[in-house]
């Protein structure tokens, strides 16, 4: 009776072992099989880490900005648009064969206006600068990509984004698409050929409601169809925390050759834009800002073609000459612009048509004026013969008037100009 005791308990005691083997072998199995694929999160964050290589250079120098940022120094000829192949051989063109004539009319202002003018600095400045024979770049972050809905997505603006011209009545001559949610109150030109456009503006800081919207003011240089093919070199000022992670006012540039689908960026963040200035970073915070009923800063952009070299050159301020557009970007701009446009920018995400409290320029309607809404002024084109002049037939747009709207003038100190913005909601914009 006690051998047989024995024997069954050995048996029990064999399947037992036998059952756990079985569970540490299958166990073995299933973690070499998730060592050969990798799970969701950590393949998201190889492509950003590979993303975030590729964007950010070996510094020569890093300034830690008083915002949070890092600005990194690096060469010249190692910035992000020789990552192009079409630029691996590019010798760089360090000043403009030419500056449009009348470009530093801005002088002959009258001694009031001087008053009225202050002077903006970059935040990153109060730490250091970059060394002659290198550029300073904005170091991207892991957040920065993160935010994105992809890493691909990463520094590109939505589709549909820019005011497009269509063939409709006069009272509707630009059909913004506001598709997408984008919202505008600008200023235009269009039915000649432009090779630039210049303007001076004003900067704030306008309060955004949701973080995946942004309010921007800037130039558009715009050619092409406007379907598909349009190409676009756009520069001025933006507030957007999914981009920057923050509510500040930066300066920012932004190109695309096909409507914002799979070409261009903002700034330096993809390959195409090639900076050759040491002292100003694309994206880096700008300060002071205007404020309500106080001092009024203001920012100064031109951006034209060199018609020998067919790049588009831009310039900031009145000595801060950034670099260039390399022609062989753009199909249509290649040649000459057929639109210029200046104004303000928002995106409304609310749903079921309700609106958005984001607001564009100072967050104040155009009839303010001075001192309270934001403002373009001495706005120019460049025409063929290299020339600034005063746009002919300027038009006026926005889609919902009593959300955000703009008003133009004309005056020997500011030449043409325009008032424009809103607070988004409001009772008459629900």
């Amino acid at each position: 009776m006690a051998a047989a005791h024995v024997n069954r308990r050995r048996e029990r005691v064999g399947f037992r072992g036998l059952f756990l083997f079985i569970i540490i072998i299958l166990l073995d199995l299933a973690s070499l099989s998730c060592a050969g694929r990798q799970s969701p999160d950590s393949s998201q964050k190889l492509k950003v880490h590979k993303h975030l290589k590729r964007l950010n250079k070996p510094p020569v120098k890093t300034i830690q900005s008083p915002d949070g940022d890092i600005i990194d120094c690096v060469h010249i000829s190692h910035q992000p648009a020789f990552d192009h192949p079409f630029l691996k051989d590019h010798k760089i063109q360090t000043r403009p064969n030419y500056h449009p004539e009348g470009l530093y009319d801005d002088n002959k202002m009258n001694t009031e206006s001087k008053q009225r003018e202050n002077t903006v600095h970059q935040l990153w400045h109060v730490n250091g600068m970059c060394d002659e024979g290198t550029i300073p770049i904005r170091r991207t972050k892991e957040d920065d990509v993160m935010r994105a809905s992809s890493v691909k997505r990463y520094g590109k603006k939505q589709h549909k984004s820019t005011p497009l011209p269509r063939n409709l009545p006069k009272s509707a001559d630009l059909g913004l698409d506001n598709e997408s949610g984008h919202q505008h109150a600008i200023a235009y030109v269009e039915g000649d050929k432009y090779y630039g456009a210049k303007a001076t503006m004003n900067v704030w800081e306008p309060k955004i409601q949701q973080s995946n919207e942004f309010s921007l003011s800037q130039i558009w240089i715009l050619g092409g169809s406007f379907g598909q093919d349009l190409n676009s070199i756009e520069a001025g000022w933006q507030v957007s925390p999914d981009l920057y992670g923050d509510n500040n006012t930066r300066l920012f540039t932004y190109w695309t050759s096909d409507a914002y689908q799979a070409t261009g960026c903002y700034n330096l963040l993809c390959s195409g834009f090639i900076q050759i200035n040491s002292n100003i970073a694309m994206g880096a915070s700008i300060s002071p800002v205007s404020g309500f009923r106080n001092s009024q800063y203001d920012i100064s952009i031109l951006v034209w073609k060199d018609q020998k070299e067919g790049n588009w050159w831009m310039q900031f301020g009145n000595g801060y000459v950034l670099g260039y557009w390399p022609s062989f970007l753009f199909s249509y701009l290649a040649d000459s612009a057929s639109m210029i446009e200046w104004g303000g920018e928002v995106v409304n995400s609310e749903p079921d048509g309700h609106h958005t409290s984001t607001q564009m320029g100072s967050g104040r309607f155009p009839e303010e004026g001075f001192g309270k809404s934001s403002y373009f002024r001495n706005i120019q084109v460049v025409d063929k013969e290299n020339n600034l002049k005063t746009p002919k037939n300027l038009g006026t747009f926005t889609e919902q008037s009593n959300c955000y709207d703009v008003q133009t003038g004309s005056n020997s100190d500011w030449g043409h100009y325009f008032y424009y913005g809103g607070p988004g909601k409001n009772p008459n914009c629900p």
